[in-house]
């Protein structure tokens, strides 16, 4: 086996930062979290704050402060909690958040807003984009703006996953139903199959923002084996070329041959060349879903500097567990060559990856684990090692295996890498809260290694 200083790795310490305690504060904690030029971390819970919301509970932004002194404390404050469709804001957040240059904070919430959706026969909103601005006076609070409400339809439904920026100020992501387009989508309450969508800043301060739909996803239609991805998970990466890339949960290839839903896809959508012309989608992977392929990617992607692109799924591969995948251009061919690079098979090492993956500043490819991990069958957080002449993963090194409360577990999103090489993360459940549902509600943790 190779030891992990050869991996560039030091024996791994984690800490638990922060456990989430329910009620008033954040319950079940979501998405990738944000630092900003301070140390300070900013993330979005699913759950927690009011309780005024469809879903039961409406969800909450917070902030953890670094201790003063070594040994210290982290501190939590809650910058914003949802309220919900019936006070014309969002609720239920189900991504993490994006930060500017000037420390404002952008997420989505997947219900909530104006937008005239109903679940189970009650008005939940489509969704909201929405942005958190820093006090200008030091004890004042945080502003919330809702920037776009979702409509459903043609237009998106339920926003999923990670926001991204590009180079100008734009924001891309997700919505895992809506569109127009496409039917068995993975959910009878749900209509559509997906959309990918732009929110463009406005040229004037205090102007609306403006959302684009760039493409709707069709899925696979009835009776046929192959089709267009479905429920894409946000997490977009984008190249120098403006060029967008990601992954949908399902569609594709109809691998299970008595059902539409399919076992997910990769694609790219490029932009326009002229004016007045449509983002064009290529599908450059489809998931078969046996020993030599993943299925349902649930996670996004990571783009390095040759435009290869890396993710997981969340099932089958070698050890039926899931795979981290890296997919590369092919000259000639739409589609791009698939390498798997790990296949997740035992407790040991962790399974079922549902978050993405990050490099290290040596290469590394770390991730985390939603399951497995030993007895504790907690969850993991990982990283891979490359050999730099074939390429191919020589190593998977477990850095923590979680073991429940008072230590987090079902670490469900990516890792976020600090400018001094800690990685930080979020588990949905564990943590010392109690007063939530299934066990306790959840922790921000970070991982020296």
């Amino acid at each position: 086996m190779i030891g992990l200083a050869l991996l560039g790795f030091a024996q791994s310490q984690e800490s638990v930062l922060y456990s989430f305690q329910g009620g008033t504060d954040g319950e079940w904690p979501v998405g990738r979290i944000v630092l900003d030029s301070s140390g300070n971390l900013y993330g979005a819970t699913q759950a927690g704050g009011s309780l005024e919301c469809w879903s039961g509970s409406c969800g909450v932004v917070y902030q953890l402060t670094p201790p003063g002194q070594p040994g210290g404390a982290w501190t939590e404050s809650v910058l914003h909690v949802f309220l919900g469709y019936q006070f014309g804001d969002g609720n239920s957040p189900q991504g993490g958040l994006a930060i500017d240059k000037a420390g404002n904070l952008y997420g989505s919430t997947e219900y909530g807003g104006s937008g005239n959706c109903t679940v189970l026969g009650e008005q939940t909103g489509c969704g909201t984009l929405y942005e958190l601005s820093p006090p200008t006076q030091k004890r004042d609070s945080w502003t919330e703006t809702v920037l776009y409400n979702f409509q459903g339809g043609k237009d998106g439904f339920v926003p999923y996953g990670d926001l991204v920026f590009d180079q100008v100020g734009n924001l891309y992501g997700a919505t895992l139903f809506g569109g127009g387009r496409g039917n068995n989508c993975g959910d009878a309450f749900y209509q559509y199959c997906g959309t990918i969508y732009e929110l463009s800043p406005p040229k004037q301060r205090g102007a609306p923002w403006s959302e684009k739909v760039l493409y709707s996803f069709s899925g696979i239609a009835a009776s046929a084996l192959i089709g267009d991805g479905a429920n894409p998970n946000g997490g977009l990466a984008i190249d120098s070329s403006g060029n967008l890339y990601g992954s949908t949960q399902i569609g594709g290839f109809n691998c299970s041959h008595n059902e539409y839903h399919g076992c997910g896809t990769v694609f790219a959508l490029s932009p326009p060349s002229g004016q007045n012309q449509n983002w064009s989608e290529a599908v450059l992977h489809r998931f078969l879903a046996d020993v030599t392929d993943g299925r349902n990617p649930w996670g996004g992607l990571t783009i390095d500097n040759h435009k290869n692109l890396y993710g997981t799924t969340l099932t089958w591969g070698p050890g039926s567990g899931g795979t981290v995948f890296r997919l590369s251009p092919q000259s000639g061919s739409d589609l791009w060559k698939e390498t798997l690079m790990y296949g997740f098979s035992s407790d040991e090492n962790g399974y079922d990856p549902e978050g993405s993956v990050i490099f290290t500043a040596a290469g590394n490819l770390c991730g985390t684990t939603s399951v497995g991990n030993g007895n504790s069958r907690l969850g993991s957080v990982y990283c891979l090692y490359s050999s730099a002449e074939s390429s191919s993963v020589s190593e998977l090194v477990t850095l923590h295996g979680f073991s429940g409360p008072p230590d987090g577990a079902e670490p469900t999103s990516g890792l976020t890498l600090s400018p001094d090489g800690i990685l930080f993360g979020t588990t949905f459940l564990g943590g010392t809260g109690s007063g939530c549902d299934y066990s306790s509600c959840g922790a921000v943790f970070e991982v020296a290694p």
